[in-house]
């Protein structure tokens, strides 16, 4: 992903109104390795359920505000985003509005997604070894680009103004 700043970020989000977007609390931007990660995910530390996203799609920024659903699933879940099948962390129930008219509306898409947006860690792990000559890099690659893919996706579909 490509290096943001704080005005970049904060014009980025598709489906929260203009007071919103003045009140998002930006993270650290010098602490995040932008070479390491295919989206940029934080939570407000003011609204523990509140959660931000920003991604790159056709070499623009899209963020979106999300919120978590109170409570959280009966059974362990598997992040559809990373889709890490050893669970190394919690995985909640996300929602966010649409952007535009179908947002005000309250149209809402709604995913699992790592509770503290582990997904870009997840993705690039090391899988094991499935069988002996297993091309272990070649997997790794093909989690990212898989993850790269869903990411995009939910972002095109939160940012579709219908």
């Amino acid at each position: 992903m490509r290096t943001l700043d704080a005005a970049q970020i904060r014009a980025s989000f598709t489906n929260v109104s203009l007071r919103e977007r003045k009140a998002v609390a930006i993270p650290d931007l010098d602490a995040v390795a932008w070479d390491d990660i295919d989206y940029l995910g934080w939570r407000d530390p003011k609204m523990p359920l509140v959660g931000y996203v920003v991604t790159i799609v056709d070499d623009e920024p899209i963020g979106f505000l999300m919120r978590q659903a109170e409570q959280t699933p009966l059974r362990r879940t598997q992040c559809v985003w990373c889709a890490d099948v050893t669970l190394p962390n919690e995985v909640v129930m996300f929602s966010t509005k649409r952007a535009g008219a179908a947002g005000r509306r309250g149209d809402t898409v709604g995913t699992y997604v790592c509770a503290q947006f582990e997904c870009n860690r997840n993705a690039r792990s090391t899988p094991r070894t499935a069988y002996l000559g297993f091309d272990v890099e070649a997997a790794r690659q093909s989690r990212i680009a898989a993850f790269r893919a869903t990411v995009e996706r939910f972002a095109r579909d939160v940012g579709a103004t219908s």
